[in-house]
């Protein structure tokens, strides 16, 4: 018999969990839990509104649903005093706080778009700077390559003139050579007419007297 009284309590129990669902208290500020199905009975606890509690049992004819709070207390509250929902309040709170925070991140959007724009308009600048820097180094780089062109220009040119230069000089070098020669030759020949006139001179004097010496010989014969 003792067995059979566990084994019906535990079915009940059992039952009881299955059935259990949560509910929450409604809109009314607190209500009351008490110990049985009437105003007759003991209250037991006080339910503040939106306080979720789990209902174990309804009696639809007293009205009457039995409850049991997170903390394990269980009672007796008015079935019309329960909704599925949270309470409007509490609803109402949490939509202002949904309301809050998507304020919140609105705005740290907002900022974080002013940045983005700030950033935008600066990496334009930048570009545009960018763009004027690359025209006036793709400038330097044609006058670099006119310079560059009329350098090379100037140093073949060079070249040519120390080509014709090192010619000339080759050129004077042989004249040099050739009027230094001809001034040898010059002065030689003239050495050499100077001595045949020298030399003329001593013939003419050696003969001159000794045709004289004839034609006198030759007057005194006669």
């Amino acid at each position: 018999m003792k067995h059979t009284y566990i084994l019906v309590s535990l079915l009940f129990l059992l039952a009881g969990n299955a059935v259990a669902e949560t509910r929450y208290v409604s809109d009314v500020l607190e209500i009351t839990m008490r110990s049985g199905k009437g105003t007759s009975y003991g209250i037991t606890r006080m339910l503040r509104s939106g306080t979720a509690v789990q209902v174990l049992e309804v009696d639809k004819k007293a009205g009457y649903s039995k409850i049991r709070t997170s903390s394990g207390k269980e009672g007796w509250v008015l079935s019309r005093f329960l909704m599925n929902g949270k309470a409007a309040r509490e609803r109402l709170a949490a939509a202002e706080k949904s309301l809050a925070e998507l304020e919140l991140e609105n705005r740290k959007l907002t900022t974080a778009m002013s940045a983005l724009t700030d950033e935008k308009k600066s990496l334009q600048n930048n570009l545009g700077d960018l763009e004027g820097e690359s025209r006036s180094v793709s400038q330097e780089l044609a006058e670099i390559k006119r310079t560059a062109s009329s350098a090379l220009a100037i140093d073949s040119e060079n070249k040519d003139l120390k080509s014709r230069l090192v010619s000339l000089e080759r050129e004077l070098q042989t004249v040099q050579q050739e009027n230094q020669s001809l001034k040898d030759r010059t002065a030689r020949d003239w050495f050499m007419v100077g001595a045949a006139v020298v030399l003329l001179g001593i013939i003419i004097g050696l003969i001159i007297p000794k045709i004289r010496f004839r034609k006198k010989s030759s007057w005194d014969t006669f």
